[in-house]
């Protein structure tokens, strides 16, 4: 069993004062009052929706040796040390990097941030390394993985305890390198706080989150925060075809490199030929044939090929992997029915992400083919976006079937009302609205002709829908796969 000296543990905390003994053994670190034991030390921290102060007499009585808070509790245990401190988070970030021996430092750790694209970037990175023949680890929104060890996520930037734990655990296991993505909501919540990046990368930015961020300029002022932390030793890549891209390098100390497939960069792409089962991509005057589909999946490879010479990798050698890269689960996943039209399995749920992949299909299809396109929007999250998500999947596809994504706990009708509300006048007669997702994407198959393609958007790699805070097992890969053993029988 790990033991630190509580001394050791507040190596990098400035406290404000502190009563009791230092010179004590710690034989666990918590947040969460439910996982404190005998020995542990517990950090308070004020929550948004719960003040973890008030459980301090309750860790008390389950033995914990020590507590570090921000305000002190009017009884004092004796035996008990108390550690006050400015910022319990803050506190609580260099506790856990010092808890698991500061596991960042002993990896080349890369952070990918941006509305959209952060896992397919991140994903591939991972997959670049093991090609290049390294030990890597991802901490990703679809899943975690240390060296080939997967484990299922749930959030896309884990809290300061889990985050430091499994990079430990990649350290371990041997990896050299490990790629993350970094939300807003973990920059804002400082869960990067005493993390050492050995690289950040910007994808872009488009409307999302604003039911947490509120406006556009605190959207983009958090993910700042990632760029404005990184060392004069690391790399910030960002996407010079993003005009954000350069607000992250303003105040950066990294070395500052750009990606692009419209401008002079130090990563230069262009898209030669896209097909819907691949793209001839040249990258920085080099042509090489990838299995991705779409403008947003150029941007895609474009980071993860600036990256990956930026880690130091071969130039050649990247360049020859590429062409062994996979797409994500849930990411322009592509299906061939048996009645010769075609089924993507996509993530997007944001505006932007939605006009990137109907923009894709329609640059391969033309007008040789219909377009159809599920889609919906989540409950209790940004309802702005949900007449946005609607006129543009109305006036980009030739059929449209509105349907429930995961409502959570709003009722699913009432958000597709507000999604019918933003489908213009003169494309309301393409416009289906089915309630049940699975129906829906019957449905929109059973429109379907041979060369048509239709797509499921909105949940991708998720295996459940959540319904009056329940999730249940609902899988659109799954339900396309159900329709196309359908046809065959």
């Amino acid at each position: 069993m790990t033991t630190k000296k509580l001394t050791q543990l507040l190596n990098s905390v400035q406290p404000l004062q502190v009563v009791g003994a230092q010179d004590i053994e710690i034989t666990g670190v918590t947040n969460d009052s439910r996982e404190a034991g005998e020995g542990w030390l517990f950090v308070a921290v004020k929550g948004v929706a719960v003040d973890a102060h008030r459980f301090i007499p309750d860790v008390v009585a389950k033995g914990a040796h020590a507590v570090v808070c921000e305000d002190l509790p009017e009884e004092l245990r004796e035996g008990v040390t108390y550690v006050q401190v400015a910022d319990s988070v803050i506190a609580l970030a260099h506790i856990a990097d010092e808890w698991f021996d500061h596991p960042s430092k002993h990896l080349r750790l890369v952070g990918v941030t941006g509305t959209n694209g952060k896992t397919t970037t991140a994903t591939l990175l991972y997959e670049m390394a093991r090609l290049m023949g390294h030990k890597a680890g991802l901490l990703s929104t679809v899943k975690n993985i240390i060296d080939t060890r997967e484990m299922p996520a749930k959030q896309t930037t884990p809290d300061h305890l889990t985050l430091n734990r499994l990079l430990h655990e990649m350290v371990e296991a041997g990896c050299e390198y490990a790629f993350m993505e970094v939300s807003s909501h973990a920059c804002v919540q400082r869960r990067i706080e005493g993390v050492t990046f050995a690289g950040g990368i910007f994808t872009n930015l488009t409307r999302d989150h604003l039911d947490f961020h509120k406006t556009v300029d605190n959207y983009i002022a958090a993910k700042k925060m990632f760029f404005d932390s990184l060392p004069a030793e690391a790399f910030a890549l960002v996407n010079a075809d993003d005009k954000v891209g350069e607000v992250m390098l303003q105040n950066t100390k990294a070395s500052k490199y750009r990606y692009s497939l419209r401008t002079m960069a130090d990563f230069k792409g262009r898209i030669v030929e896209s097909r819907l089962d691949g793209t001839t991509l040249e990258l920085n005057g080099r042509q090489v044939e990838v299995l991705f589909t779409g403008r947003f999946n150029a941007y895609n490879l474009l980071s993860v090929y600036g990256a990956s010479v930026l880690l130091g990798f071969d130039r050649e050698q990247v360049l020859v992997q590429m062409s062994m890269l996979r797409p994500v689960a849930g990411r322009f996943q592509t299906l061939h029915s048996p009645r010769g039209y075609t089924a993507i399995v996509d993530y997007a749920h944001t505006p932007d992400a939605l006009v990137n992949v109907l923009g894709a299909i329609r640059e391969v299809v033309g007008t040789s083919g219909k377009v159809i396109t599920v889609c919906g929007c989540g409950g209790n999250r940004d309802a702005g976006k949900r007449p946005i998500m609607a006129r543009e999947a109305a006036v980009r596809s030739d059929r449209v079937v509105l349907t429930s994504d995961n409502p959570r706990n709003e009722d699913p009708e009432a958000i597709l009302r507000e999604m019918e509300a933003g489908v213009p006048d003169e494309a309301r007669m393409n416009v289906l609205t089915i309630t049940d997702r699975r129906q829906a994407i019957r449905t929109a198959c059973q429109l379907a002709q041979a060369g048509d393609v239709v797509l499921v958007a909105g949940k991708g790699h998720e295996d459940y829908q959540e319904v009056k805070g329940v999730k249940h097992h609902f899988d659109d890969l799954e339900e396309v796969k159900a329709v196309f053993d359908g046809e065959q029988a």
